[in-house]
């Protein structure tokens, strides 16, 4: 039995790329609800108990889900944590500090739970968004299925940091050079986990952990939701008939600033196998209730009625967009508490 528990995090609207962090806001309306929220991660092992989920023998434990971004100490909106499971967490821990650069913020052990947590980052978890790194005893190694795509972090010198993380033994998929179709400087690296990153050239920014994509089966669909349902705004798109994709970019706030979500569609493919190694966004919202109207709505699937979780009264709903990726909604005042 795998307990999965909420995280800490937060996540604004803003999500220049998905920042890891804690405290959350969002500012939906109803035609997105408009409260502030922030984009978040729900975690395993933390405080917040959610639920327990019967694993067959030899099964891998589902990854929780949690994702936050977050940046300005609460006062505005972003994303804040992001969560992935791992096979083994000194390994990634020693990648994101030593070839990525990030800081280990926090780590802890819950023997009676059987897992490890740790929290990395570029800067402290109440303002900047933050991974969220998940150990289950005994399982080492996770499916991350083809529908998630990767993180992006914003650097100044792509070619350098290539250089670096060689000379660390890490593992590049993707040489730097222009991206597909435009002129801005990339590379992809992969993790000791098979989880891939996207380095991208950039001036200095208070978030360089930037951006989450993922992979949806309907981009106008996947853009109405997000607008609606969660009050994100669309930032930008880009169409490339050539590679035959079109991506667009929401958020809460400018790129160069937030984290924000990378919605990709590739022509033709409607489904995608999701794995059990990615988990969740979390969003912090100012009322939990009018979030869950919003949601339903605009056509999302709520997986758990708004309310406060058993034994701690934070409030929390959690959501399902129209292509399944999950979403949990926390109270930002309940939240704030809890970091207290």
């Amino acid at each position: 039995m795998v307990r999965i528990i909420p995280m800490a995090s937060s996540i604004g609207p803003s999500l220049a790329s998905f920042r890891l962090s804690r405290g959350y806001r969002l500012c939906p309306s109803l035609s997105a609800y408009n409260p502030c929220r922030r984009l978040s991660w729900v975690h395993l092992g933390s405080a917040w108990e959610w639920w327990h989920l019967e694993m067959l023998p030899n099964q891998a434990p589902p990854l929780p889900q949690k994702m936050h971004l977050s940046g300005s100490k609460m006062t505005r909106d972003e994303c804040s944590t992001l969560f992935i499971a791992v096979g083994d967490i000194d390994r990634t821990i020693k990648f994101y500090t030593e070839c990525l650069g990030m800081k280990l913020l926090r780590k802890r052990d819950i023997p009676e739970e059987r897992y490890t947590n740790a929290f990395l980052g570029y800067g402290p978890e109440d303002s900047h968004f933050v991974i969220e790194l998940t150990y289950n005893y005994g399982v080492d190694k996770y499916d991350i299925g083809t529908a998630f795509g990767h993180f992006g972090i914003a650097v100044e010198d792509v070619a350098k940091t290539v250089e670096l993380i060689k000379a660390k033994g890490g593992k590049v998929t993707r040489e730097p050079g222009p991206v597909k179709g435009g002129s801005s400087v990339i590379a992809f690296i992969e993790d000791p986990d098979g989880y891939k990153f996207e380095l991208l050239e950039r001036d200095p920014t208070p978030e360089p952990l930037c951006q989450v994509m993922l992979r949806v089966g309907d981009l106008d669909r996947s853009i109405q939701f997000y607008e609606k349902a969660f009050g994100m705004e669309l930032l930008r798109t880009r169409d490339n008939p050539e590679y035959k994709y079109t991506i667009a970019m929401l958020g809460y706030g400018p790129e160069d600033k937030n984290a924000v979500l990378e919605l990709t569609y590739n022509y033709g493919v409607t489904e995608y196998d999701k794995g059990n190694a990615y988990a969740q966004i979390a969003i912090g919202t100012d009322d939990v209730y009018k979030t869950a109207e919003a949601i339903k709505l605009w056509g999302g699937k709520i997986t758990r009625e708004p309310g406060p979780l058993p034994g701690i009264n934070t409030k929390i709903t959690a959501v399902l967009d129209p292509d399944g990726w999950k979403t949990v909604f926390v109270d930002n005042v309940d939240f704030l508490k809890e970091l207290e």
